[in-house]
Order: C-alpha cells, then structure tokens, then sequence
C-alpha cells in the first residue's frame, strides 16, 4: 500500500467490550487522509479544491483495544473525472482490523460543487499508489 499514518487508541474511544466504539473508525480515516492530504499542502484548501465523501464501505474484521496503535495503510485504486477511491486498511502489528473503500468527490472549496483535482492533488495521491496521475 502507500500512505502509512498510525493513531494510537485512547481511552475514550474504547467501549464497555473493550475495543475501540464502531464509530471511531470513520474518524481515523478522516484523520489519516487530512495528514495525507497536508503532506502535499498543509492549507492543500487554498488551491480552491477540497473533497468530500460520497461513499464508504466498512468492515469490521477484528478489535482494537486501548494502549494499542492502529496503522493505517491506504492507497488510491481509481481517479474519476472528479471523484477518486481509496481502499484502507487499519491494523494493529499486521492483524486486521478494519479495511475501508471509500469514494471521495473532490468540490470547489467552501462548496458542494464537483470539480476535478489539480494535477499536483492527483500526482500527489497517484504517486503513493504506484502510477501516474490519471491512471487506475
């Protein structure tokens, strides 16, 4: 996979069964595609682009518990006109615990409006996938 970015589980995402609440997860994804994206450009908004989901699809295949890292692995699998897939997937010492496909649209900044991404977005995001901009 490409991106690599790692949270550790605090206290307060832990539920009574002792693995981190189902909610979580979406944030961890959220959070490891803004470090993603601020590789690129820590205010990557000011380019007049942003993005937004549009999809996701979850599963849940194992708990993480607190005191333990989740790493997160993510790679793009396909650009659209404007919109880009990313599959992640979340584990701790390489046992899986999460994976996520998730579609994103990328919209005028401050707007719902589609629009593509800059080629810089796209080199960045197609470099950690192993191809070119524009490629799947």
């Amino acid at each position: 996979m490409g991106f690599h970015h790692e949270i550790p589980v605090r206290y307060g995402e832990v539920d009574q069964q002792g693995v981190v609440f189902n909610a979580h997860y979406l944030a961890y994804v959220d959070d490891a595609m803004d470090h993603w994206m601020r590789l690129l450009d820590a205010r990557f908004e000011s380019m007049g682009w942003d993005y937004m989901v549009r999809h996701a699809e979850l599963e849940w295949l194992d708990g993480a518990r607190i005191g333990e890292t989740l790493a997160i692995e993510a790679e793009v699998v396909r650009w659209g006109n404007t919109s880009f897939a990313v599959h992640l997937l979340l584990h701790v010492s390489g046992r899986p615990v999460f994976t996520a496909d998730m579609t994103y649209v990328g919209v005028e900044a401050g707007t719902t409006k589609p629009l593509a991404a800059p080629p810089e977005v796209r080199a960045h995001l197609g470099l950690w996938a192993g191809h070119g901009p524009g490629q799947a």
